[in-house]
């Protein structure tokens, strides 16, 4: 494994399984989205046979690490991450360049997985606690334990764009819980990811943790294989239900993290200052707008349309569209070609149906002129037929929607295929939670929104095509657990019974 990136240096990384690294002949090249042509390392491919070694080794490692205690478990864990930022600068520079964000969303990436790590490892005193249905005479004539069991091996699969953090919403607490896991990382970003679980799975028991990297194709058994007893999947709707199709085959369980259409709405007593301004446009515009939970839409009372557009307007005018390790870019490029298309295409739709599209910032010259860079943009009252509001954009382009009701607000909102996370922005306490507690998701925001402002501690998961299944807290690990119960026969409520 490379930990170094000395200039002019490809990253290398390898598959871990069962304790050991291994490399393959075929490697998936890596490319920076900002500079075409330019490699930023390779890594390994796995084949069939390496994705069934996997699942053998999770397999093989499972019961004894399920026989610890969730206690013994914690303190493997916590020992396992000792010293994982040492290495965050270097991590967040691979991120950077696999990925086209800037260099800070990618060192903020790196630094969530220990956040959330330790966080979980919180929860280990409730990991196994039980429960005791008393016996009633004369009715129920036994005592009944409910406990939690761990499930077995699981395979956790994660997305290019904050792979490392949304990593550490399932895999500390499918550990924790007493299952092992195997790792996925993705084809288009698996360096850093695979880097720093690695130096994790160094630490760990072999074979508890194992991470694969490789091509689509070659990775059905990490699903379909009867050993694997649960998934957990962040990516597309259509990924999603791809991933639901090949689980049914076997009954596995999954946990899916998908896409969102998330709307933000601006009641007419909103505060528009600089503070709510700055996290609204952290919102949206993050990340490029690759993030699932990003404000997509943005319904706001006519009488502030075109102050929020003002003010969103000037921060745009800032954007300096570049490298993501250049100190003065503020955002980078999209991460595919293909989604840069898709993105150019919604914005010209917009224009071609004669919406006010409003486009910030300057694309690149010389070494980044081909790059997946697009200018931001505003398309102010659209059609609400148009792509760009029935469609998750998934880049740096968002619609401003005016609404004359508080009720047309809430219609609109919810009139959409997703349920990831919404958000309301008001000065009024009482109408933030009428408001809120009406819209269909799975996570709602007061005068604030998006990723870097989700409480850590609390379930995240949508509703809808959005997903199913929660994760983070007590609720993140009881999705990687079942239930049991043991019934023993009470004599005396028993012989109530028989009289």
């Amino acid at each position: 494994m490379t930990d170094t990136l000395a200039a002019g240096t490809t990253v290398r990384t390898g598959l871990f399984i069962g304790g050991q690294e291994r490399h393959t002949d075929d490697v998936l090249t890596v490319a920076d989205p900002a500079k075409k042509g330019v490699v930023v390392g390779t890594a390994a491919s796995a084949s069939p046979q390496d994705v069934e070694d996997a699942v053998a080794a999770a397999q093989e490692a499972y019961p004894a690490w399920a026989a610890l205690t969730p206690q013994e478990r914690a303190a493997a864990m916590a020992s396992a991450i000792e010293g994982i930022a040492d290495l965050r600068d270097e991590d967040a520079a691979i991120l950077s360049q696999e990925n086209g964000k800037v260099v800070g969303e990618a060192w903020v990436d790196a630094l969530v997985f220990e956040l959330r790590w330790n966080l979980a490892l919180m929860h280990a005193d409730e990991v196994s606690q039980s429960k005791t249905l008393p016996a009633i005479p004369g009715a129920i004539p036994v005592n009944t334990n409910v406990a939690y069991q761990p499930l077995g091996v699981v395979t956790i699969i994660v997305p290019f764009n904050w792979p490392i953090a949304i990593l550490a919403a399932s895999l500390p607490q499918a550990l924790l819980a007493g299952n092992t896991v195997i790792v996925k990382v993705p084809p288009t970003t698996p360096l850093a990811t695979a880097r720093l679980t690695q130096r994790v799975a160094e630490k760990l028991p072999a074979g508890v943790l194992n991470v694969i990297s490789g091509r689509d194709e070659n990775m059905s058994r990490l699903i379909e294989n009867p050993d694997v007893a649960k998934v957990c999947f962040t990516g597309s709707v259509g990924g999603g239900k791809r991933i639901m199709e090949m689980a049914a085959r076997s009954l596995t369980r999954v946990t899916l993290e998908l896409g969102g259409n998330d709307a933000a709405i601006f009641l007419e007593d909103a505060v528009l200052d600089d503070a709510h301004v700055d996290r609204l446009f952290g919102a949206v515009f993050d990340t490029t707008g690759q993030i699932c939970m990003n404000a997509k839409r943005i319904y706001v009372h006519r009488s502030r349309l075109e102050e929020l557009t003002a003010a969103l307007a000037a921060r745009l005018e800032q954007t300096r569209l570049g490298w993501g390790l250049d100190s003065g870019t503020t955002m980078g490029p999209l991460h595919s070609p293909l989604q840069k298309r898709f993105v150019d295409e919604l914005i010209a739709e917009a224009k071609d149906a004669g919406a006010d599209v409003r486009e910030f910032g300057a694309l690149p010259e010389g070494e980044l002129a081909d790059g997946n860079f697009v200018r931001p943009a505003l398309v102010l009252d659209p059609d609400p037929s148009l792509r760009v509001v029935t469609e998750e954009q998934f880049g740096p382009v968002i619609p401003l929607i005016p609404f004359d009701t508080e009720e047309e607000a809430v219609r609109l909102a919810n009139d959409t295929w997703a349920g990831l996370g919404g958000s309301v922005w008001t000065a009024s306490a009482e109408a933030a939670q009428r408001v809120g507690s009406q819209l269909v998701c799975g996570y709602v925001w007061i005068n604030d929104h998006g990723a870097n402002r989700c409480d850590l501690r609390a379930p995240f998961g949508g509703m809808k095509q959005s997903g199913m299944g929660r994760e983070q807290g007590i609720e993140g690990i009881r999705a990687f657990q079942d239930t049991r119960s043991i019934a023993v026969l009470d004599p005396e409520a028993l012989a109530a019974m028989a009289h």
